[in-house]
């Protein structure tokens, strides 16, 4: 499955990959933690349809427990086969920013050694004009045991979407690159 958005979208959020709800409707983020993504995303002042939105790895991996598929991660080989797609995606959206929501995004961008618990919130140059960052993925939070835990990432979840608002701001406003 690949992304979803404008063409020349100035921002492109990248999951790590796909779940049931996704795999059924071919688009991303449109279960539970696509819900919560949008909800933070109206609290920060983001607007989805200006965004390109899609996912590290590009299909559902899952296991069958009885009737029902179980979301299972990708492994380092498989994570590793998607890469050319969404290396791919970019240079064809060419975004501005780029945001790493969750683990395996944020070290697909930046490295194995990034640690979204140590370094979530921090600017990083890509290069060419490109500046990255990366944040809670909405399906980690929304998995925290602990209300409290679970609260407060949602909070730095929406603090982060707020900065990328302010960088796309600062952009000059404009949402889109033209081409």
């Amino acid at each position: 499955m690949f992304g979803k958005g404008p063409a020349h979208a100035a921002a492109m959020l990248i999951g790590e990959q796909p779940g049931a709800q996704e795999d059924l409707a071919g688009e991303p983020f449109v279960g539970p933690a696509g819900h919560l993504l949008d909800k933070a995303m109206v609290e920060a002042g983001l607007d989805r349809s200006t965004l390109y939105l899609t996912n590290t790895v590009k299909h559902f991996k899952y296991e069958v427990r009885g009737k029902v598929k179980l979301h299972k991660r990708a492994n380092a080989s498989e994570q590793a086969a998607c890469r050319q797609w969404l290396a791919a995606e970019l240079l064809r959206v060419q975004p501005r920013l780029v945001v790493g929501l969750g683990a395996m995004a944020a070290q697909t961008l930046f490295g194995d050694a990034f640690r979204i618990t140590l370094q979530r919130g921090e600017w990083r140059d890509m290069g060419e004009g490109i500046r990255g960052f990366a944040t809670w993925h909405p399906s980690a939070v929304l998995r925290m045991p602990r209300a409290d835990r679970r609260d407060a990432a949602y909070a730095e979840l929406v603090t982060d979407l707020r900065e990328i608002a302010a960088a796309l701001a600062a952009l000059g406003g404009d949402t889109n690159i033209s081409s």
